[in-house]
């Protein structure tokens, strides 16, 4: 089920309506149909998927996804490089652009590539497609939402076909 809800803007005027989700909610990572489980940060400017034996190649990343989300092994195109601060230093990382279903909600968007093995959530949601989906966070909530986006579009231009690089499996 799928809630919507009316929030006054600044000023007393009425926005869009915009879709409650929880803290934690359940995406789908398209065109490729793997469930993930994300944890929605409203501290965290940009969006981060856990990337296991990363591997950069001129401009492409390949990585494999948990193995408890399916294990699947994805490449890339690096559309640009960002550097993080984290709590041992800073970071320089890739950034790749995915498409993502969120309840009925598909946005494409860029995302970095870190490994993600020690938290407990392979995907973090940041503000900017919190802004792009028109999300309001109810933290006190988990998993309001299912994945309802139909799969039936056209892959994304961004995903490398097969065989344009060779399959190092």
């Amino acid at each position: 089920m799928i809630l919507l809800h009316t929030v006054l803007a600044p000023g007393g005027g009425l926005s869009a309506e915009k879709t409650i989700i929880g803290a934690v909610e359940d995406v789908v990572l398209l065109p490729w149909r793997v469930r993930i489980p994300a944890r929605i940060d409203t501290g965290a400017t940009r969006t981060s998927l856990g990337a296991q034996d990363l591997t950069i190649s001129g401009v492409v990343a390949e990585f494999k996804l948990r193995d408890a989300v399916g294990g699947h092994r994805l490449r890339l195109p690096i559309l640009d490089w960002r550097i993080y601060k984290t709590g041992g230093g800073t970071q320089r990382r890739p950034i790749v652009e995915i498409e993502i279903c969120i309840g009925r909600k598909r946005l494409r968007t860029r995302v970095n590539l870190n490994q993600r093995r020690h938290l407990r959530y392979p995907l973090l949601i940041g503000r900017g497609v919190l802004v792009e989906g028109n999300f309001l966070v109810d933290v006190t909530k988990y998993r309001m939402l299912n994945p309802a986006c139909s799969t039936t579009r056209v892959k994304p231009q961004s995903v490398i076909p097969p065989g344009l690089i060779p399959d190092r499996r």
